[in-house]
């Protein structure tokens, strides 16, 4: 049974790659950073009916002692480090923090594995943030970076650190360049979410309006679910290499809104309001990825459509808000009983 480290196992891509794995009967670990909110910190494996299937253990990023320390009591066969400070409106208000995690934190797992576990195949979770103030209209494994936020900047560190450990030390290291990806795992950070929670809101009129920042942002979005069985298959080649994973269409805020609230029965105009102070101080204004590569190469292509992916999302949001007026109801009083009782 082959063995996976997954860091970030706790998030939207580590739960959706942990059911892949436990599906191909991998033994799965997952690294896992001890915090206030550990008692919910399983919530996205729970929802994936996993959580009691894979191996939680903690440890850091920043710490390379306690990455050593896993590499050497797990000697996994392969290691997918997805952990980050991944929100890129955070990392203006925490670039310390996002640098040291995002950037510093993948050259902590590298060295572990390259001081530990040399055989073990290597994937870093890069983005196409990277590409920023796009170079190109269509964004290729050749396009030339230009990051515009803090968090871009250290995925750029840590992609070019993953090159270098792959050509110095002969390392089997990936990265795949992943356009947004999203899903109802989805952090209610990101606008995807933001969008199919406030749509659910509002049909069940638990709100008005839905504010948001910069609606004419178009990006190339696809389903977390089809960009995890990229990062598995790019372990599996022969040579590593790096891919760009996306689906090769762009959509703007706007039309992500329109399909959203038409899957509600709703008319977006009526309830979403733009405020400038959710703007991004360096915008990056459209993102398009060509898997052109990923097609040819890993016989991988995106099996979800957008509006499938946003419609399953605002279905589940709804569900989750019907679940929550439930538990919030007053619990029947029996005959007899006094109210005050």
């Amino acid at each position: 049974m082959p063995k996976a480290l997954v860091t970030g196992i706790t998030g939207q891509d580590g739960a959706y790659l942990a059911q892949l794995l436990l599906a191909k009967n991998y033994e799965v670990y997952g690294l896992m950073r001890r915090s206030a909110s550990a008692e919910i910190i399983g919530e996205r494996l729970r929802w994936l009916g996993i959580l009691d299937h894979v191996h939680l253990i903690d440890g850091d990023l920043i710490d390379l002692s306690s990455t050593i320390r896993i590499m050497d009591q797990v000697k996994p066969d392969e290691v997918y480090n997805l952990g980050a400070q991944s929100f890129v409106a955070a990392s203006w208000h925490q670039p310390l923090l996002t640098g040291t995690v995002t950037g510093l934190g993948t050259v902590n797992m590298l060295e572990a594995v390259r001081i530990v576990q040399p055989t073990a195949r290597f994937y870093q979770a890069s983005s196409s943030e990277m590409y920023g103030k796009i170079q190109e209209p269509v964004q290729t494994e050749r396009t030339p970076f230009y990051p515009r936020s803090p968090y871009a900047a250290a995925k750029l560190y840590a992609h070019w650190m993953t090159v270098n450990y792959r050509e110095s030390f002969g390392m089997h290291a990936s990265s795949g360049i992943l356009f947004n990806h999203e899903s109802p795992l989805r952090g209610i950070e990101f606008v995807t979410r933001k969008v199919t929670d406030g749509v659910a809101r509002i049909k069940l009129g638990l709100a008005k309006e839905l504010t948001l920042g910069n609606l004419d942002a178009t990006r190339d979005w696809g389903h977390a679910r089809d960009y995890v069985r990229a990062m598995h298959l790019m372990l599996q080649q022969e040579v590593a290499d790096d891919y760009v994973i996306a689906t090769g269409r762009t959509t703007s805020i706007r039309d992500l809104c329109r399909i959203a609230f038409s899957h509600a029965g709703l008319e977006w105009q009526d309830h979403v309001r733009q405020h400038e102070s959710m703007m991004r101080p360096a915008e990056v204004e459209v993102l398009l990825g060509d898997p052109s590569k990923a097609r040819e190469k890993l016989g991988w292509v995106p099996l979800v459509q957008l509006e499938d992916l946003i419609a399953e999302m605002v279905e589940a949001d709804i569900a989750r808000h019907r679940g929550r007026q439930l538990l919030a109801l007053p619990r029947e009083i029996p005959a007899g009983t006094s109210a005050a009782a």
